[in-house]
């Protein structure tokens, strides 16, 4: 977008000029990739409806960003271009991702678009002593520090406070613990779980398995290419149902038009393939299995009690840090669940894997259960220098039910 496309309103010196409605403060969303916009929908709805609040949203630098601009135009945002973002000053800025946020000129708010801070940092630019662990992303120095600036983290876990404190002490008075707003919204949508079955055509006496992969060579679709077509072919389709939950860098990466290609004969033998705008959350509720790696969708849904089955980790890269860092709800995952035998047949698998303590995952998780919402729109007010609206907010909403038709009609 060239300079005489910029928006003229409801941000810019002559903004005034334009707006119907004058409001006290303006807050950015930053939108990076889909995975950080779902998240970040869920928090921004905490406070876009106060009529002293202006939200524009704009998409932030990120290798996996190209189709942000158009889903969030199909959501009626208001979308400034990055160019124009950088060279306004606002009340207030939240993202779920950190790229190019040194930019930007506003208060800062940053959370995790995942079940926690999990991954540890792949290249520290100054090395490692030997035996040290690498830093875990998101509560490093490099993402949290810029020229003397501290971002303000909002935090799903007490004892990320602990990683803080030992990798990058000057930002702990920022942090906030407010736990996990993704976690909050599967446990509302517990009692909707038949709903959502018989909404993805599954019949009461059917089990519906998901099949979820993270990104990258050593996610489950990038390790495993077989896998998808093999557990089509394993189970009957009268007793299961196969959904297949991709990580949207895997869409984004290869195409959306060449992963539909590569699963062509899966979706003609039944498969659900969501597009990634679709929330996946609702397919969780509605599982009665999950398949999965170390990614997070798996977390979440032994939070919520689903059996799991995980793949078997890649061999590891010589010098690569581990797939996840210790004591994150992926890595209890990781221990308790059972493993999938790609070569032994999966209903028995299915059948006798091992359930997990879905309550010490779900622990794991967060350490304010249920409090999300009302402790994020606490921050967010704080931040923005507001009085908090004295009407109590809303519990976490329930999910809204999955729609399969209109999957089929975006393609």
């Amino acid at each position: 977008m060239t300079f005489p496309e910029w928006p003229k309103a409801p941000i810019g010196i002559d903004a005034g000029h334009w707006i119907s409605r004058p409001v006290r403060r303006t807050v950015l969303a930053v939108a990076h990739s889909m995975v950080s916009c779902q998240r970040l929908l869920d928090v921004i709805g905490l406070i876009e409806g106060d009529t002293r609040i202006q939200v524009v949203f704009t998409v932030g630098p990120d290798v996996f960003n190209h189709r942000v601009a158009g889903y969030l135009e199909r959501l009626d945002a208001l979308v400034l271009p990055w160019q124009q973002a950088v060279r306004e000053r606002f009340d207030l800025a939240v993202a779920a991702a950190h790229g190019g946020l040194r930019h930007l000129h506003a208060p800062l708010l940053v959370m995790a678009h995942g079940a926690g801070h999990a991954k540890p940092v792949r290249s520290v630019p100054d090395g490692l002593p030997p035996g040290t662990d690498p830093p875990v992303y998101g509560l490093d120095a490099q993402r949290l520090l810029h020229d003397g600036r501290v971002l303000a983290s909002a935090l799903a876990h007490d004892h990320e406070l602990d990683v803080l404190r030992r990798q990058c002490p000057p930002a702990l008075d920022a942090a906030v613990v407010v736990g996990d707003p993704c976690l909050d919204r599967l446990v509302a949508s517990l009692s909707r779980r038949r709903a959502y079955r018989h909404a993805l055509g599954v019949d009461d006496d059917q089990r519906l398995v998901v099949v979820s992969s993270t990104w990258g060579r050593d996610g489950l679709f990038g390790h495993r290419p077989d896998l998808l077509p093999t557990v089509l072919a394993d189970l009957p389709a009268r007793r299961y149902r196969v959904a297949a939950l991709l990580h949207p860098a895997v869409w984004d990466a290869h195409g959306h038009r060449q992963v539909r290609a590569w699963l062509r004969d899966c979706l003609a033998a039944g498969l659900l393939l969501p597009d990634p705008t679709v929330d996946w959350r609702s397919l969780v509720v509605a599982a009665d299995h999950v398949v999965g790696d170390h990614g997070c969708v798996p977390a979440y849904a032994a939070a919520i009690g689903r059996r799991m089955l995980l793949l078997p980790d890649p061999p590891a890269r010589p010098g690569s840090p581990p797939p996840v860092a210790e004591g994150t709800p992926q890595h209890l995952v990781g221990v308790g669940a059972s493993r999938l035998a790609p070569h032994r047949p999966l209903a028995p698998q299915l059948d006798a894997a091992r359930r997990i303590d879905h309550r010490a995952v779900a622990a794991a998780v967060t350490s304010r259960p249920g409090r999300a919402g009302p402790l994020l729109r606490r921050t967010m007010y704080r931040l923005l220098r507001l009085a908090e609206p004295a009407r109590h907010h809303r519990r976490a909403e329930p999910l809204p039910a999955p729609c399969p038709a209109a999957w089929q009609a975006a393609r």
